[in-house]
């Protein structure tokens, strides 16, 4: 694994360790699975995995914690962030999203680091069937409790929960009297944290305990005590009291040899062998080095039989989607079922005590800060149960760090100011007056107050089955979720009208969370996106979290869930994955192998049904690109905001298009002192689908889908006079492609433009096309081709405009070069085929991935004429070569059809 930090702040600490070899005849690592993500999912599966005897690889992005290591002061908190492009690799990344909020963590362990601890088991009942969805659909669990239970108690088993222990606790008293005021239910949910040193002792405070016998992962070194009652669950334990998942499951998993990686970001994923089965995948991942902050990061790859994700429901769904054009046959349903798990948060403030003997009420103590942060869970049945009505949820009380306690105390600006004016005033009266005090202790307590705000309050935290009806997209190469808290205004209503009860009864101020305000939520329990259910028509994996169409493919985190898990959700998790490890360890072929075979990698399995879909287009060519690294974003998340990322350098030979005299152009060209050159750049707009041939359906569809494509290019005419008296007028295209289908941007690798290139009309009038093919490769590394032409064809009508700004774009899979394929009939050895017809069957052809068509915006091609250079010995001349050639072209089609239109431009009959 990589060196571990040691710092308490979010800096990484030491560089990683260099990836340990393994199976690298070919230059590439194979193993029999890699899990990406350390949390309740991935941990379970190296552990379960590793123990089978099956070579194990575990992918964290974030740094391990071990005692002591969490932030605290204000400028390690400052830095306890995750966002590589700025040099932060700390604990919390938070995420803004339409609707929604979400603070979830990064680093070894996952969201065990920053969790409540508790581990309820979901309600037997809750494991709903045919519940009706707003908008279309049902939220159907494919799995019962019955099917998780042993697996509950198999993670019971390793995270050793109880239920807390202590009985003089403020708040947990409280809650318990309200709870019982209001004839509400409430218990002390078994919490993952350890009170007492050894089993049935008295729990005490800050006293060491034992290592396990499989060690710790941080060391030998590593000293845990028992809880220390800090309140400081959320923010990491110092102490070392919180079962997280690096002191059992990790530390056991690297006991059983799995090979355990920290700071490394696993971004592109694709299958080994296109269309069949039992070939393994390709994972494409970056290693950080937080001592070479706004660089880009060298690319990686690792093959495996057993691909795990267990990133998180942003994590796994970010990277699903963003390699949806290498995983092609996902399911419709990627990104849908998306919720919150019901999460709210709100607040009892100034909780007081009945008044007695006519006195004025009392301060009531809650002392939010003293215990772990939940310690009491009040139920609230669902309409499944026997004796609710609505969704069922959870009422717990959240407490917080005692630092949070001074926060409270000065934000009450006019309290504060009162209290310290008061005080200056008598001392400085005092002073002037020689009243003959030399002890001012009383003085100084009054400056400080009291506290009886920070010590009469609590927040509480709802969870439950709100409306699971959240869809997850890319925008821009983002991650995008559409989420309305109004589908779930009931829901919500519900759990805000039983907290309002428990503060009226605490006899405290109601204090909503600012964000309920704006109809805005934060949570954290994201959960969906990656459904399991019971086909591809409603879930992207079935009950097991294998992925449909893509066998030895697993999602085992919170994306997989079908809905609100409505407790919290960390142990139905942690079940779920331990139910899908016994489910691949009892179906594996040879459960003590190690290492991927030779046949996997290539793909020996039987064909699949999607063979047809995934196969490479006609003509495609194997070039160094495949395998060689690319220079990627220290953070892919940002999108096409993110630093410019390079693509593989391209050196193989590709054949020449003689036609066209187009060399490599994708390939650096050496600067030619006595040419002139000539480039400009150009951006289109439009929309694409995939699954289409025919690009004026593909735009229609991805329109009404919102599946948007764009492009920036660069063309560069490297030899101006050469380019104008070939008739091919043959140029490079550099830039990138921005389709959210493919990931987001892809920067070409190798482009070819052709800006006229004569063509055969039906009415035999002269016409032109505009050429266009760019070599791409999304971020799974599958390559792809995007082929274009702009039709110049004089017909009914004013049409120059469209003719020249609107783009019929196909894209195939694989590199394939512009001769590659046999040109039309009738065209010989001038105009490429067309591959976005659809084939006389009707069917996609081969290798054709989808269809589209793009536009020049009046603004972006106003830009685009201020974009114009040349450079070399003859400038001026070029630019006005190419304006002749340009212009003349244009004349040889339309200049007939103008000479015959009025003044202003109407349609011709």
């Amino acid at each position: 694994m990589g060196r571990l930090g040691t710092g308490n702040s979010g800096d990484a600490g030491s560089e990683p360790a260099s990836d340990p070899p393994r199976h690298r005849g070919s230059g590439i690592e194979k193993v029999d699975a890699v899990v990406v993500g350390s949390g309740f999912g991935g941990s379970v599966a190296a552990l379960r995995l590793a123990e089978a005897g099956q070579s194990v690889v575990l992918m964290e992005r974030g740094k391990p914690y071990p005692p002591g290591s969490f932030a605290r002061s204000p400028s390690e908190m400052g830095r306890n962030f995750w966002d590589p492009d700025r040099g932060l690799y700390g604990l919390f990344d938070a995420w803004t999203f339409r609707g929604t909020e979400g603070l979830v963590s990064s680093g070894l362990g996952g969201g065990s680091l920053i969790y409540a601890n508790v581990l309820l088991r979901k309600d037997e009942k809750w494991f709903v069937n045919e519940s009706p969805i707003p908008g279309g659909g049902y939220e159907n669990w494919p799995f019962t409790r019955a099917d998780l239970d042993p697996y509950y108690d198999a993670a019971e088993a390793m995270l050793q929960p109880v239920p807390y222990p202590y009985k003089d606790t403020a708040k947990t008293l409280a809650m318990e009297k309200s709870a019982a005021n209001l004839g509400l239910s409430i218990t002390r949910p078994p919490i993952a944290v350890t009170f007492s040193a050894a089993p049935d002792t008295e729990p005490r405070t800050n006293h060491a305990l034992p290592l396990p016998g499989y060690g710790s992962i941080h060391g030998p070194t590593t000293v845990r005590t028992t809880c220390t009652l800090s309140g400081e669950c959320d923010i990491g334990c110092n102490a070392g009291a919180k079962n997280t998942l690096d002191h059992n499951y990790i530390s056991a998993a690297s006991y059983k040899g799995a090979d355990v990686r920290t700071f490394h970001d696993v971004r592109g994923i694709r299958p080994l062998s296109s269309g069949t089965q039992g070939g393994g995948y390709e994972v494409r991942y970056v290693v950080h080095h937080p001592d070479r902050q706004g660089e880009l990061l060298t690319e990686r790859i690792i093959h495996c039989r057993r691909l795990v994700l267990g990133a998180g429901t942003f994590g796994t769904n970010f990277l699903l989607l963003r390699n949806h054009g290498s995983l092609p046959a996902l399911s419709d349903t990627l990104g849908a079922r998306f919720s919150g798990n019901g999460d709210l948060l709100t607040f009892v403030m100034g909780a007081k005590t009945p008044p007695a003997n006519g006195s004025r009420p009392g301060v009531r103590t809650l002392a939010g800060s003293r215990g772990p942060v939940i310690t009491t869970a009040i139920r609230v049945p669902d309409s499944n149960d026997d004796d609710g009505d609505g969704r069922g949820y959870y009422v717990e009380d959240a407490g917080y760090p005692a630092f949070m306690n001074w926060l409270m105390e000065t934000a009450q600006l006019r309290t504060t100011m009162k209290r310290t004016v008061k005080v200056a005033g008598q001392l400085l009266k005092d002073r002037l007056f020689d009243a003959g005090r030399s002890n001012v202790s009383a003085d100084l307590a009054a400056a400080l107050g009291d506290g009886r705000l920070s010590s009469s309050s609590v927040p509480l935290l709802g969870m439950g089955r709100d409306i699971p009806d959240g869809v997850m997209t890319l925008r821009d190469g983002r991650l995008a979720i559409a989420w309305t808290m109004a589908t779930s205004k009931e829901y919500f209503g519900r759990v805000r009208e039983t907290m309002e009860s428990i503060s009226k009864d605490l006899d405290g101020d109601f204090i909503d969370n600012p964000l309920w305000w704006a109809k805005r939520v934060i949570t954290v329990h994201p959960i969906g996106g990656a459904p399991s259910g019971r086909h591809p028509g409603e879930a992207v994996c079935d009950s097991y979290g294998e992925v449909f169409g893509y066998p030895g493919l697993f999602v085992v985190d919170g994306a997989a869930m079908p809905g609100p898990v409505g407790a919290n959700p960390s142990l139905t998790i942690a079940a779920f994955a331990e139910r899908t490890c016994a489910h691949i360890i009892e179906n594996a072929d040879k459960a003590g192998h190690r290492g991927i075979r030779p046949e996997d990698a290539e793909g020996s399995g039987g064909p699949s049904e999607k063979v047809g879909a995934e196969r490479d287009a006609a003509g495609a060519v194997v070039d160094v690109g495949a395998s060689a690294p690319r220079a990627l974003a220290p953070d892919a998340t940002k999108g096409k905001a993110a630093p410019e990322e390079q693509p593989a350098s391209a050196v193989s030979e590709v054949p020449q298009a003689r036609s066209r005299g187009l060399g490599r152009p994708g390939a650096p060209v050496a600067p030619d002192q006595e040419t002139t050159s000539v480039r400009f750049t150009e951006q289109m707009h439009g929309w694409f689908s995939p699954g289409i041939a025919d690009p004026e359906k593909g735009w229609s569809l991805g329109r009404d889908r919102s599946r948007k494509i764009m492009f920036e290019l660069t063309i560069t005419a490297q030899d101006m006079e050469a380019f104008a008296t070939d008739p091919n007028h043959p140029a490079k295209a550099e830039g990138y492609v921005l389709a959210d289908y493919f990931g987001g941007r892809m920067p070409v690798e190798r482009g070819w433009f052709n800006l006229f290139v004569p063509d055969a009309s039906d009415d035999g009038a002269p016409a032109r096309r505009m050429l266009y093919r760019l070599w791409l490769r999304d971020p799974g590394g599958t390559p792809f081709t995007f082929t274009g032409h702009k039709l110049i064809h004089n017909e009914a009508g004013f049409d120059l405009w469209a003719d020249t700004t609107t783009l019929y774009a196909t894209i195939l899979r694989g590199h394939v070069p512009p001769d590659a394929v046999p040109p039309d009939p009738g065209t010989p050895d001038i105009v490429p085929p067309h591959p976005e017809q659809p084939a006389a069957s009707g069917a996609v052809q081969a290798g054709v991935v989808g269809a589209g068509i793009l536009y020049i915006r009046p603004l972006d091609f106003a830009k685009q004429l201020t974009t114009f250079r040349a450079e070399g010995p003859a400038p001026a001349a070029g630019l006005v070569t190419f304006g002749k050639l340009f212009a003349g072209e244009l004349w040889q089609v339309y200049g007939q059809g103008l000479r015959r239109v009025p003044f202003p431009f109407t349609s011709k009959q």
